[in-house]
């Protein structure tokens, strides 16, 4: 899980252990903030499967390819997949009441890695970026495994930022 690459604007390319590892996954989520279709293309041909949303900085190219909100259903998990669910306090709350139909709610824009549990279930994650760290000590993306119907392990990864 990716969000918020901001090619080539925060960086000149993604790190290259996240690329190594694109093709391996099954499913590559980006929650938005691409920037440039050059970067939404470069995953679409590294990966078994993207599913990705536009974000606030995607401008018109991107936004006729992708949509607001992506759905998925992975392993009997229901997916979604957005850009932005606003302020941290009260996050857990809105987004189940905007997605009860979700198991898991992968989001981006604030650049901060986030895994929480809403009291009815949904698991909000976001995987930071692997190329703008802003405030956070690393530049980051999120691995998920699952197994009968149940994420099994959620690993935050550190990237290296050359």
């Amino acid at each position: 899980m990716v969000s918020d690459t901001h090619l080539p604007n925060r960086a000149k390319r993604l790190p290259e252990q996240l690329l190594a590892e694109l093709p391996r996954a099954d499913v590559v989520f980006h929650a938005g903030d691409w920037v440039d279709t050059a970067t939404l293309d470069l995953l679409e041909s590294h990966s078994r499967r993207l599913i990705g949303v536009h974000g606030n900085n995607d401008g018109p190219e991107l936004r006729a390819r992708l949509p607001e909100v992506a759905y998925a259903e992975l392993d009997g998990l229901r997916f979604g997949v957005v850009h932005e669910t606003g302020p941290a306090q009260g996050r857990e709350a809105r987004c189940a009441a905007r997605f009860p139909d979700l198991d898991v709610l992968v989001f981006g824009h604030s650049h901060i890695p986030w895994d929480t549990v809403a009291p009815t279930g949904l698991r909000l994650l976001n995987p930071g970026s692997p190329t703008d760290r802003r405030r956070q000590p690393h530049c980051t993306c999120l691995t998920a495994t699952l197994a009968d119907g149940a994420l099994t392990e959620v690993t935050l990864h550190r990237l290296s930022q050359r």
